[in-house]
C-alpha cells in the first residue's frame, strides 16, 4: 500500500460530475471550496494485499451476521437502544425471514497501513454513502490514467446482479421505488439513490422515484402512496431505520411492514434487520463473541474500562453518520462515561500517509466483498470534510 502523487486531469471536475459525482467540492468552515474528489494523489496496492483484504472483509461480514443472530436470540436489543416492543418484534421477524427479504449492500470502515492486521472501525450497513465515487468515477479514472491496470471494484456488476437475483422477492405488479430525503442539500444521497436506481433498471426492474417527504398515507386503504396515489409496495430508502421507526408515520410503517411471508403491504429495503448491523453497539457485541480477534478492537458499552490507561479510546454514539459526535480520548486522559448511549472502542489512530489520515471503505454487495473506496482526513476523525482518493492494483 503506497500513496503516490499525480497531476490531476484537465477539466477533472466536469468529468466526474458527468459520471454522477455532482458533489466534487466541499465547502469548509472558512468558506473555501476544496476538492472532495481528490485525484492529485492515488493509492497503489498489490494483488496479494487486495486478496488478503477481501478475505478479511468476508470473515468480518460473516461475524457480523453471527452477532446479529446472537442479539436476537439473546434478546440484547436494549444494548442497541431498541426498547420499543413493536420495533423489537419487527426486527426479530425480519431477521427470522431474512432469506425472503432483499438486502443489498454495506460498507466496512477499516484501519490498514499496508503492514499490520486490518482493524474494523465500524460497519455502515443501512445507509452507506460514497458509493457513486467508489463504483463509477474511480473506475473511469483508472481506465484513463492507468490503462491495463486493475482495481478492487466489481461494485457495478455485483449490484446489477444482486437486483436481478432478488427480483423474485419483490411484490409483483408495482415498481420498486427509490427514495431519498429532500433535506439532503449536497446531492450525495440523491445521487446515491439515483445510481442504485440505475443498477436496478439495468437488471430489468421497473422502478419509480420519490422523496421521503413526498410519500403519502392513504387513510381509506391504509397504505403508503406516491404523489399520484399509487400504492408503494416496495421501496429502497436511503433513510435510516431509526428515523423511519420514530417519525410521525412510524406507526403506519410498523402496521404495514412486509417482512416476507405475504404479510404487510410495504417492503422496505434495506430490511429492518439491518438495524442490528448499523448500530455501533455491534462493535461491543463482536468483541464479546470474538475476544482478541486480530481484526477487531476492544469495545464496550458500559464505559472505556481499562482502555483509559492502556491505549486510549474513542467514544462513538450508537447512531450517527460521518463522525458526528465521535470524541477521541488519548491514553491517560480521565475516563468519561457520556450521558448518551455510546460504544467505547480502543483508540487505533488512522495511519498517516504524507500527512493525511487514511481510512479504507470496503464494500459488500449481498454477502460478497465487492470493492474499495479510500478517504483521507486532516484529523483523526473521518468527517464531512474528508476527501476521496482513487486506487489501483499494480
Amino acid at each position: 500500500m503506497q500513496r503516490r502523487t499525480i497531476e490531476p486531469r484537465p477539466d477533472w471536475q466536469r468529468t466526474v460530475e458527468e459520471q454522477g459525482l455532482v458533489y466534487p467540492l466541499t465547502r469548509h468552515p472558512d468558506g473555501s471550496l476544496r476538492p472532495y474528489w481528490d485525484e492529485s494523489a492515488y493509492y497503489v496496492f498489490s494483488l496479494e494485499e487486495v486478496e488478503a483484504l477481501e478475505e478479511v472483509v468476508a470473515e468480518l461480514h460473516h461475524m457480523c451476521l453471527a452477532a446479529a443472530d446472537h442479539i436476537v436470540s439473546a434478546g440484547r436489543f436494549a444494548d442497541l437502544g431498541i426498547t420499543d416492543p413493536r420495533v423489537v418484534d419487527a426486527v426479530t421477524e425480519s431477521w427470522r425471514r431474512r432469506a425472503e427479504l432483499p438486502s443489498v449492500y454495506g460498507r466496512f470502515d477499516l484501519r490498514y497501513d499496508g503492514t499490520g492486521p486490518v482493524k474494523l472501525l465500524e460497519y455502515n450497513a443501512d445507509t452507506p454513502t460514497s458509493l457513486v465515487e467508489a463504483a463509477s468515477p474511480q473506475w473511469f479514472w483508472m481506465e484513463e490514467r492507468f490503462p491495463g491496470a486493475d482495481q478492487w471494484n466489481s461494485l457495478h456488476e455485483r449490484l446489477v446482479e444482486a437486483w436481478r437475483g432478488q427480483a423474485h422477492r419483490l411484490p409483483p405488479g408495482s415498481p420498486l421505488y427509490f427514495a431519498y430525503s429532500s433535506a439532503d442539500e449536497l446531492g450525495e444521497d440523491l445521487m446515491t439513490v439515483a445510481y442504485l436506481k440505475e443498477t436496478a433498471e439495468q437488471a430489468g426492474l421497473d422502478t419509480g422515484w420519490i422523496s421521503m417527504e413526498e410519500i403519502g398515507w392513504e387513510h381509506l386503504s391504509g397504505r403508503f402512496v406516491d404523489t399520484r396515489l399509487r400504492f408503494i409496495r416496495s421501496c429502497f430508502k436511503l433513510y435510516p431505520w431509526e428515523w423511519l421507526t420514530t417519525d410521525r408515520f412510524a406507526g403506519h410503517v410498523l402496521d404495514t411492514l412486509d417482512n416476507g411471508g405475504g404479510t404487510g403491504t410495504t417492503l422496505w429495503i434495506e430490511p429492518a434487520w439491518k438495524m442490528l448491523l448499523s448500530n455501533k453497539a455491534l462493535l461491543a457485541v463482536l468483541w464479546d463473541l470474538y475476544p482478541d480477534h486480530p481484526n477487531l478492537l476492544p469495545a464496550y458499552l458500559d464505559g472505556p474500562r481499562d482502555l483509559t490507561d492502556t491505549t486510549g479510546y474513542v467514544a462513538k454514539p450508537l447512531l450517527g453518520r460521518e463522525g458526528a459526535g465521535v470524541t477521541v480520548h488519548e491514553k491517560g486522559a480521565a475516563a468519561e462515561v457520556r450521558d448518551e448511549p455510546c460504544c467505547y472502542q480502543q483508540l487505533a489512530p488512522l495511519p498517516v500517509f504524507d500527512g493525511n489520515h487514511v481510512v479504507l471503505g470496503a464494500w459488500v454487495v449481498e454477502d460478497e466483498p465487492a470493492g474499495l473506496g479510500i478517504r483521507e482526513s486532516s484529523g483523526l476523525i473521518t468527517d464531512e470534510y474528508a476527501r476521496f482518493l482513487p486506487h489501483v492494483i499494480l
